[in-house]
Protein backbone atom coordinates (compact mmCIF):
# COMPACT_ATOMS: atom_id res chain seq x y z
CA UNK A 1 0.00 0.00 0.00
CA UNK A 2 1.32 3.37 -0.64
CA UNK A 3 0.25 4.60 2.53
CA UNK A 4 2.33 2.08 4.51
CA UNK A 5 4.49 3.21 7.29
CA UNK A 6 6.99 1.03 8.81
CA UNK A 7 7.83 1.18 12.09
CA UNK A 8 11.18 -0.32 13.44
CA UNK A 9 10.74 -1.49 17.61
CA UNK A 10 13.37 -2.35 19.85
CA UNK A 11 11.56 -4.86 21.25
CA UNK A 12 14.12 -5.74 24.65
CA UNK A 13 13.99 -1.74 25.44
CA UNK A 14 12.20 -0.99 28.86
CA UNK A 15 11.34 -2.31 32.43
CA UNK A 16 9.71 -4.74 30.96
CA UNK A 17 11.27 -5.47 27.15
CA UNK A 18 8.75 -7.34 24.50
CA UNK A 19 6.11 -8.11 27.28
CA UNK A 20 4.91 -4.02 26.93
CA UNK A 21 6.57 -3.97 23.45
CA UNK A 22 4.93 -6.81 21.75
CA UNK A 23 0.94 -6.17 22.98
CA UNK A 24 1.81 -2.34 22.80
CA UNK A 25 2.07 -2.77 18.79
CA UNK A 26 -0.68 -5.09 18.59
CA UNK A 27 -2.73 -2.37 20.26
CA UNK A 28 -1.48 0.21 17.31
CA UNK A 29 -1.78 -1.99 14.72
CA UNK A 30 -5.81 -2.44 15.29
CA UNK A 31 -6.31 1.71 15.19
CA UNK A 32 -3.31 2.13 12.33
CA UNK A 33 -4.10 -0.87 10.06
CA UNK A 34 -1.56 0.67 7.26
CA UNK A 35 1.33 0.28 9.58
CA UNK A 36 3.83 -2.64 9.56
CA UNK A 37 6.45 -3.22 11.60
CA UNK A 38 9.98 -4.84 12.20
CA UNK A 39 10.80 -5.81 15.20
CA UNK A 40 14.42 -6.21 16.76
CA UNK A 41 15.49 -8.33 19.92
CA UNK A 42 16.11 -11.93 21.14
CA UNK A 43 14.16 -14.44 19.17
CA UNK A 44 14.09 -16.86 22.73
CA UNK A 45 11.79 -14.09 24.03
CA UNK A 46 9.87 -12.26 21.65
CA UNK A 47 8.68 -14.81 19.37
CA UNK A 48 6.77 -16.96 21.75
CA UNK A 49 4.91 -13.51 22.48
CA UNK A 50 4.99 -12.75 18.68
CA UNK A 51 2.73 -15.43 18.01
CA UNK A 52 -0.19 -14.99 20.49
CA UNK A 53 -1.08 -11.56 18.13
CA UNK A 54 -1.42 -12.99 14.37
CA UNK A 55 -2.01 -9.45 13.37
CA UNK A 56 0.86 -8.29 14.27
CA UNK A 57 3.25 -11.32 13.77
CA UNK A 58 1.42 -11.12 9.55
CA UNK A 59 2.53 -7.15 10.03
CA UNK A 60 5.69 -7.60 10.67
CA UNK A 61 9.47 -8.89 10.30
CA UNK A 62 11.81 -10.52 12.59
CA UNK A 63 15.06 -9.89 13.48
CA UNK A 64 17.08 -11.59 15.68
CA UNK A 65 19.64 -9.54 18.32
CA UNK A 66 22.19 -11.40 20.99
CA UNK A 67 22.35 -8.26 22.92
CA UNK A 68 19.93 -5.41 24.64
CA UNK A 69 21.26 -2.16 26.17
CA UNK A 70 20.72 -2.60 29.90
CA UNK A 71 17.96 0.32 31.47
CA UNK A 72 21.40 1.27 33.53
CA UNK A 73 23.91 1.40 30.86
CA UNK A 74 26.24 4.34 30.56
CA UNK A 75 25.96 6.16 27.05
CA UNK A 76 29.87 5.20 26.09
CA UNK A 77 29.49 1.66 27.32
CA UNK A 78 26.13 1.01 25.51
CA UNK A 79 27.88 2.27 22.35
CA UNK A 80 30.99 0.17 22.76
CA UNK A 81 28.94 -3.17 23.39
CA UNK A 82 25.77 -2.68 21.06
CA UNK A 83 26.69 -0.71 18.16
CA UNK A 84 25.60 -2.62 15.02
CA UNK A 85 24.50 -5.83 16.84
CA UNK A 86 21.91 -4.22 19.33
CA UNK A 87 17.79 -4.11 19.24
CA UNK A 88 18.35 -0.37 19.66
CA UNK A 89 21.42 0.18 17.81
CA UNK A 90 19.66 -1.64 14.84
CA UNK A 91 16.01 -0.45 15.27
CA UNK A 92 17.68 3.03 14.56
CA UNK A 93 19.57 1.28 11.62
CA UNK A 94 16.79 0.99 9.98
CA UNK A 95 15.66 4.15 9.68
CA UNK A 96 18.74 5.04 8.24
CA UNK A 97 19.04 2.23 5.12
CA UNK A 98 15.34 3.13 4.81
CA UNK A 99 14.01 -0.36 6.06
CA UNK A 100 11.56 1.58 8.14
CA UNK A 101 10.23 5.35 8.32
CA UNK A 102 11.22 5.72 12.12
CA UNK A 103 11.70 3.88 15.61
CA UNK A 104 10.28 3.16 19.03
CA UNK A 105 12.38 2.13 21.49
CA UNK A 106 11.27 2.30 25.47
CA UNK A 107 15.17 1.45 26.56
CA UNK A 108 17.87 3.88 28.42
CA UNK A 109 17.33 7.60 26.76
CA UNK A 110 21.02 8.01 27.11
CA UNK A 111 22.30 5.42 25.46
CA UNK A 112 18.75 5.90 22.72
CA UNK A 113 20.29 9.23 22.01
CA UNK A 114 24.06 8.21 21.90
CA UNK A 115 22.84 5.76 19.27
CA UNK A 116 20.46 8.07 17.50
CA UNK A 117 23.15 10.98 16.73
CA UNK A 118 26.05 8.31 16.10
CA UNK A 119 24.25 5.80 13.42
CA UNK A 120 21.76 8.95 12.15
CA UNK A 121 23.55 12.47 12.65
CA UNK A 122 22.51 15.80 13.04
CA UNK A 123 20.23 17.16 10.33
CA UNK A 124 22.28 20.53 7.98
CA UNK A 125 22.60 23.28 10.57
CA UNK A 126 21.62 21.73 13.76
CA UNK A 127 24.43 21.06 16.84
CA UNK A 128 22.03 19.37 18.79
CA UNK A 129 18.86 17.38 18.71
CA UNK A 130 16.23 18.02 21.15
CA UNK A 131 13.83 15.90 23.11
CA UNK A 132 10.21 17.29 22.96
CA UNK A 133 8.06 15.96 24.86
CA UNK A 134 3.62 16.61 24.63
CA UNK A 135 2.20 18.37 27.12
CA UNK A 136 -1.45 18.04 28.76
CA UNK A 137 -2.98 21.54 29.11
CA UNK A 138 -6.08 23.34 30.07
CA UNK A 139 -6.61 24.10 26.62
CA UNK A 140 -5.51 20.59 24.82
CA UNK A 141 -1.80 19.58 24.52
CA UNK A 142 1.46 21.75 24.01
CA UNK A 143 5.00 20.77 23.16
CA UNK A 144 7.92 21.54 25.40
CA UNK A 145 11.48 21.02 24.20
CA UNK A 146 14.41 20.07 25.50
CA UNK A 147 13.18 18.18 28.53
CA UNK A 148 16.63 16.46 28.30
CA UNK A 149 18.37 16.13 25.53
CA UNK A 150 20.97 19.17 25.80
CA UNK A 151 21.84 20.56 29.23
CA UNK A 152 22.31 24.19 28.43
CA UNK A 153 21.62 26.14 25.47
CA UNK A 154 23.19 29.17 23.76
CA UNK A 155 20.70 31.57 22.06
CA UNK A 156 21.32 29.57 18.57
CA UNK A 157 20.72 26.80 19.77
CA UNK A 158 17.03 27.51 21.52
CA UNK A 159 16.43 29.03 18.07
CA UNK A 160 16.87 25.82 16.49
CA UNK A 161 14.80 24.57 19.27
CA UNK A 162 12.03 26.62 18.13
CA UNK A 163 12.01 25.65 14.64
CA UNK A 164 12.11 21.90 15.58
CA UNK A 165 9.37 22.14 18.24
CA UNK A 166 6.95 24.64 15.54
CA UNK A 167 7.47 22.03 12.62
CA UNK A 168 6.35 19.60 15.30
CA UNK A 169 3.40 21.56 16.30
CA UNK A 170 2.06 21.48 12.27
CA UNK A 171 2.97 18.09 11.70
CA UNK A 172 1.01 17.08 15.03
CA UNK A 173 -1.85 19.49 15.38
CA UNK A 174 -2.17 20.82 11.73
CA UNK A 175 -1.57 24.35 13.00
CA UNK A 176 -0.25 26.47 10.03
CA UNK A 177 1.77 29.35 12.31
CA UNK A 178 1.92 27.61 15.62
CA UNK A 179 2.85 30.06 18.81
CA UNK A 180 6.48 29.27 20.30
CA UNK A 181 7.40 31.38 23.27
CA UNK A 182 10.57 30.80 25.30
CA UNK A 183 10.74 29.72 28.62
CA UNK A 184 11.82 32.48 31.42
CA UNK A 185 11.89 33.94 34.89
CA UNK A 186 9.30 36.92 33.62
CA UNK A 187 7.64 38.05 30.72
CA UNK A 188 9.61 41.05 30.36
CA UNK A 189 12.60 41.61 27.81
CA UNK A 190 14.98 42.98 30.45
CA UNK A 191 14.36 39.45 32.29
CA UNK A 192 16.54 35.78 32.53
CA UNK A 193 19.66 34.67 31.18
CA UNK A 194 21.25 36.63 28.07
CA UNK A 195 21.34 33.80 26.18
CA UNK A 196 17.65 33.32 26.36
CA UNK A 197 17.14 37.46 25.70
CA UNK A 198 19.80 36.97 22.60
CA UNK A 199 17.00 34.21 21.03
CA UNK A 200 14.20 36.19 21.78
CA UNK A 201 15.21 39.05 20.10
CA UNK A 202 16.58 37.41 17.18
CA UNK A 203 13.32 35.29 16.81
CA UNK A 204 11.20 38.44 16.80
CA UNK A 205 13.64 40.15 14.39
CA UNK A 206 13.53 36.73 12.07
CA UNK A 207 10.13 36.90 11.54
CA UNK A 208 9.25 33.28 10.33
CA UNK A 209 6.19 32.58 8.30
CA UNK A 210 6.58 28.93 9.90
CA UNK A 211 5.95 30.35 13.54
CA UNK A 212 4.51 32.90 15.50
CA UNK A 213 6.63 33.64 18.05
CA UNK A 214 5.02 35.18 21.25
CA UNK A 215 7.38 36.05 23.66
CA UNK A 216 8.49 34.80 27.00
CA UNK A 217 6.69 32.19 29.01
CA UNK A 218 6.52 31.21 32.73
CA UNK A 219 6.56 28.38 34.51
CA UNK A 220 2.51 28.67 34.90
CA UNK A 221 2.12 28.86 31.49
CA UNK A 222 2.92 25.53 30.42
CA UNK A 223 -0.39 23.85 32.33
CA UNK A 224 -2.06 26.97 31.16
CA UNK A 225 -1.26 26.04 27.03
CA UNK A 226 -0.68 29.53 26.86
CA UNK A 227 1.60 29.32 23.44
CA UNK A 228 1.49 25.85 21.13
CA UNK A 229 5.59 25.29 21.31
CA UNK A 230 7.72 26.15 24.70
CA UNK A 231 11.33 25.93 24.11
CA UNK A 232 14.13 25.63 26.79
CA UNK A 233 17.35 23.94 27.23
CA UNK A 234 17.17 20.43 28.72
CA UNK A 235 18.20 21.06 32.24
CA UNK A 236 15.13 23.42 33.10
CA UNK A 237 12.75 21.50 30.58
CA UNK A 238 13.76 17.76 32.25
CA UNK A 239 13.10 19.60 35.93
CA UNK A 240 9.63 20.90 34.52
CA UNK A 241 8.26 17.39 32.65
CA UNK A 242 9.55 15.42 36.51
CA UNK A 243 8.03 18.58 38.26
CA UNK A 244 4.33 18.07 36.71
CA UNK A 245 4.78 14.00 36.41
CA UNK A 246 5.23 14.33 40.13
CA UNK A 247 2.25 16.42 41.08
CA UNK A 248 -0.35 14.80 38.71
CA UNK A 249 0.77 11.55 41.01
CA UNK A 250 0.52 13.95 44.08
CA UNK A 251 -2.82 15.20 43.22
CA UNK A 252 -4.10 11.58 42.28
CA UNK A 253 -2.91 10.36 45.53
CA UNK A 254 -5.03 13.20 47.76
CA UNK A 255 -7.93 12.44 45.44
CA UNK A 256 -8.00 9.15 46.13
CA UNK A 257 -7.76 9.91 50.06
CA UNK A 258 -10.19 11.93 50.44
CA UNK A 259 -12.73 10.25 48.88
CA UNK A 260 -11.80 7.05 50.96
CA UNK A 261 -12.46 9.45 54.22
CA UNK A 262 -15.83 9.34 55.24
CA UNK A 263 -19.03 8.26 53.84
CA UNK A 264 -20.36 10.96 52.70
CA UNK A 265 -16.81 11.60 50.70
CA UNK A 266 -17.39 8.34 49.12
CA UNK A 267 -20.95 8.93 48.30
CA UNK A 268 -20.12 12.20 46.86
CA UNK A 269 -17.43 10.04 44.61
CA UNK A 270 -20.40 8.12 43.70
CA UNK A 271 -22.49 10.82 42.51
CA UNK A 272 -19.27 12.94 40.92
CA UNK A 273 -17.89 9.81 39.57
CA UNK A 274 -18.41 10.53 35.32
CA UNK A 275 -16.76 14.05 36.60
CA UNK A 276 -13.72 12.04 38.03
CA UNK A 277 -13.11 9.46 35.31
CA UNK A 278 -13.02 12.25 32.68
CA UNK A 279 -10.54 14.33 35.15
CA UNK A 280 -8.31 10.74 35.58
CA UNK A 281 -8.31 10.26 31.48
CA UNK A 282 -7.50 13.59 30.74
CA UNK A 283 -4.42 13.48 33.38
CA UNK A 284 -3.47 10.01 31.59
CA UNK A 285 0.08 9.60 31.51
CA UNK A 286 -0.34 6.80 28.72
CA UNK A 287 -2.03 9.19 26.71
CA UNK A 288 0.83 11.54 26.02
CA UNK A 289 3.47 8.84 25.96
CA UNK A 290 6.77 9.32 23.57
CA UNK A 291 9.27 11.88 23.42
CA UNK A 292 10.72 13.10 19.89
CA UNK A 293 14.21 13.13 19.40
CA UNK A 294 14.31 16.26 17.27
CA UNK A 295 16.89 17.38 14.74
CA UNK A 296 18.09 14.33 13.50
CA UNK A 297 18.16 12.36 9.85
CA UNK A 298 15.51 10.56 11.02
CA UNK A 299 12.53 10.12 13.06
CA UNK A 300 13.08 8.98 16.72
CA UNK A 301 10.69 8.62 19.36
CA UNK A 302 10.98 7.50 22.91
CA UNK A 303 9.00 5.68 24.94
CA UNK A 304 8.82 5.75 28.62
CA UNK A 305 10.32 2.69 30.48
CA UNK A 306 7.78 2.18 32.76
CA UNK A 307 4.54 2.33 30.41
CA UNK A 308 2.12 -0.70 29.82
CA UNK A 309 1.00 -1.91 26.73
CA UNK A 310 -1.20 0.86 26.09
CA UNK A 311 1.17 3.64 26.80
CA UNK A 312 3.72 2.07 24.40
CA UNK A 313 1.19 2.26 22.24
CA UNK A 314 0.55 5.85 21.89
CA UNK A 315 4.41 5.74 21.29
CA UNK A 316 3.97 3.98 18.27
CA UNK A 317 0.69 5.83 17.18
CA UNK A 318 2.60 8.74 17.92
CA UNK A 319 5.41 7.74 15.13
CA UNK A 320 2.73 6.84 12.64
CA UNK A 321 1.62 10.54 12.84
CA UNK A 322 5.03 12.28 12.37
CA UNK A 323 6.10 10.11 9.44
CA UNK A 324 2.52 10.56 8.25
CA UNK A 325 2.15 14.38 8.34
CA UNK A 326 6.10 14.44 7.26
CA UNK A 327 7.68 15.90 9.91
CA UNK A 328 10.95 15.62 8.70
CA UNK A 329 10.14 16.99 5.42
CA UNK A 330 8.67 20.64 7.46
CA UNK A 331 11.58 20.74 9.73
CA UNK A 332 14.17 20.55 6.72
CA UNK A 333 11.68 23.24 5.22
CA UNK A 334 11.55 26.02 8.32
CA UNK A 335 15.57 25.36 8.47
CA UNK A 336 16.07 26.40 4.83
CA UNK A 337 13.89 29.24 5.23
CA UNK A 338 15.45 30.17 8.44
CA UNK A 339 19.09 30.34 6.93
CA UNK A 340 18.68 31.67 3.57
CA UNK A 341 16.82 34.71 5.57
CA UNK A 342 19.96 34.35 7.75
CA UNK A 343 22.49 34.71 4.95
CA UNK A 344 20.34 37.46 2.97
CA UNK A 345 20.65 39.62 6.11
CA UNK A 346 24.43 39.07 6.44
CA UNK A 347 24.58 39.77 2.87
CA UNK A 348 22.88 43.02 3.43
CA UNK A 349 24.77 44.18 6.04
CA UNK A 350 28.00 43.71 4.51
CA UNK A 351 26.91 45.69 1.96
Amino acid sequence: MADTITISLDAMGGDNGADVVIPGAAIALERRPNARFAIYGNEKIVLPILERYPALKAASTFHHCDIAVAMDAKPSQALRQGRWKSSMWRSLEAVKTGEAHVAVSAGNTGALMAMSKFCLRTMANIERPAIAAIWPTMRGESIVLDVGATIGADAQQLIDFSILGGAMARALFSIERPSVGLLNIGVEEVKGLEEVRTAGRLLRDAGLPSLDYAGFVEGDDLGKGTVDVVVTEGFAGNIALKTAEGTAKQIGEYLRSAMKRTFLAKLGYILAKSAFDRLRDRMDPRKVNGGVFLGLNGIVIKSHGGTDAEGFAAAVELAYEMQRNKLLDKISQDLVHYHRGRFAGATEGVK
